[in-house]
């Protein structure tokens, strides 16, 4: 047996048929992550990413259905461990009984529980939503408030759905969503190496314009469902493979990478 480098990362079966000459010219090679850019370098790519992002998915937006700040509100709350598309099937019934806070605020837990039940984790989702819309008519006169520190301090509203409200509700750029499509291909697409969702906005905001950090969340989204996918990434149809840290690269004839 060959020796190994201490801590060296075991080859993978696709490299080592590829190093053994037995790869066919469709195998391919994992390419070796190479070190995180910093800097100059690191902006760059973040701002060539971005670019390209933007030309791929022009009508990136935000997929929940709403017409208010409440409706985003309410909508995004329910978001939480549930799909946008399951919430937009959910909303038009709840929005038709319970049309403002105000009526929210006054509504018994068990109806909204009713109406809110296909959205999972429902008990605790419906006393958000009452708790919440209670708050709003106490403080703010029944309006959602276009405030990062007073919307964090609503029931079911963290930093992270504060964020969607005030981009997409009030047009505000005041940080950038991180939900489960964001931090995975931050690192993935090699814009940072941070996984902690708090840090990897930090990251974000750092390298993109703060023009852009409602959009970034959405490119990245959209990427996320439709091309880059957790398991199985479409590496051979995305566009930004050539630059990607984590895409495969083609084997060439002979077995050697095309790299």
């Amino acid at each position: 047996m060959s020796p190994r480098a201490s801590g060296a990362p075991r080859p993978s079966k696709a490299r080592k048929a590829a190093l053994r000459g037995k790869a066919s010219s469709k195998a391919i090679v994992l390419r070796s992550r190479f070190a995180l850019r910093k800097g100059p370098a690191l902006r760059a790519h973040a701002q060539a990413v971005l670019d390209e992002l933007l030309h791929m998915y022009p009508d990136a937006h935000c997929e929940l259905d709403f017409r208010n700040p409440y409706e985003l509100t309410v909508a995004t709350i329910l978001s939480a461990q549930c799909t946008d598309k399951r919430v937009n099937l959910t909303t038009p019934a709840l929005f038709a009984a319970y049309p403002n806070a105000t009526a929210l605020a006054a509504a018994a837990q068990e109806d909204v529980e009713r109406l809110v039940k296909s959205t999972g984790f429902y008990r605790a989702k419906a006393k958000n939503l009452i708790a919440m819309a209670q708050a709003v008519v106490a403080r703010h006169g029944g309006e959602i408030p276009p405030d990062m520190t007073a919307l964090a301090a609503l029931a079911g509203v963290g930093r992270k759905t504060a964020n969607v409200i005030l981009g997409n509700a009030f047009g505000i750029d005041e940080g950038v969503v991180v939900d489960t499509h964001v931090g995975r291909l931050a690192v993935r697409l090699g814009l940072t190496k941070e996984t902690d969702p708090i840090k990897v906005e930090r990251a974000l905001m750092a390298l993109v314009p703060r023009e852009r950090w409602t959009i970034v969340s959405h490119l990245l989204i959209f990427h996320g469902r439709r091309l880059c996918d957790a398991r199985r990434p479409r590496c051979e149809a995305c566009p930004l493979a050539s630059r990607c840290p984590s895409a495969p690269l083609p084997v060439a004839e002979g077995g050697g990478s095309a790299d």
